[in-house]
């Protein structure tokens, strides 16, 4: 169903990592920090948006196809943010499934025919997420999941685009390696975000189901994203 004009999607980050809030080892190995019921998880909320996101650093570090094989439902449309064209031919969710596939691009970058790019001028290399969630929105989308990497996630959540983030928290200490979230520093602890959130036990992993800006969007949540509970 497309958003009314002037609608803002519904935007959800998931971000899965340790007790002490590390994504990978220093040497990059991820796979798997979280449980299974965890990934199962993350599947699930794929199936409820219209659009998926992924950093270009997720595609070069996991090459993830983004679907939704491990529970029913249909694929969501996948978004790929690649400022500098650095978005490999042969990336898995290049794939021609017939799943719409969108490239957020910094400059016009020659792209494969069934692929859609969306050229936004980039500041710094980046790309404002409030631009992208826009840009979605114009094209119909009302439910989007960023999904990926740490960095995309820190930066929409920075940025004010996200209004429900789920945290996985695994119950394992790495101790070394890139964090999960990460903003801008702040001085009194006032201005530190104090999201409402109900928390889920996910097999050996916790869930916290945080609600960042509860009147902020226009576009409802997915009913089973309510705060009575994750799993229906």
């Amino acid at each position: 169903m497309a958003a009314g004009k002037g609608a803002r999607p519904f935007v959800i980050g998931q971000l899965g990592q340790s007790l002490d809030g590390r994504i990978a080892t220093a040497t990059g190995s991820s796979r798997y920090i979280n449980c299974p019921e965890a990934i199962l998880h993350l599947h699930r909320l794929r199936a409820l948006v219209d659009a998926v996101i992924v950093g270009i650093g997720t595609v070069l570090a996991d090459d993830p196809q983004l679907t939704v094989r491990k529970v029913p439902g249909s694929d969501p449309a996948r978004v790929v943010i690649d400022p500098n064209g650095r978005l490999p031919p042969d990336a898995r969710l290049l794939a021609e499934d017939g799943c719409p596939v969108f490239v957020i691009q910094g400059y016009d970058w020659p792209r494969p025919a069934w692929v859609t790019p969306i050229t936004i001028a980039a500041g710094n290399g980046q790309i404002d997420p409030l631009k992208i969630v826009e840009a979605l929105a114009a094209r119909g989308f009302r439910r989007l999941l960023v999904e990926g990497g740490a960095g995309t996630v820190s930066g929409f959540l920075a940025a004010g685009a996200i209004d429900r983030l789920h945290l996985s928290i695994a119950p394992i200490i790495i101790g070394s390696g890139p964090i999960g979230i990460s903003l801008p520093p702040i001085d009194p602890l006032e201005h530190a975000l104090r999201p409402r959130t109900v928390i889920h036990q996910l097999g050996q992993d916790v869930l916290f189901d945080c609600e960042i800006e509860p009147h902020r969007t226009s576009a409802p949540p997915p009913r089973e994203l309510l705060l009575d509970g994750v799993e229906r």
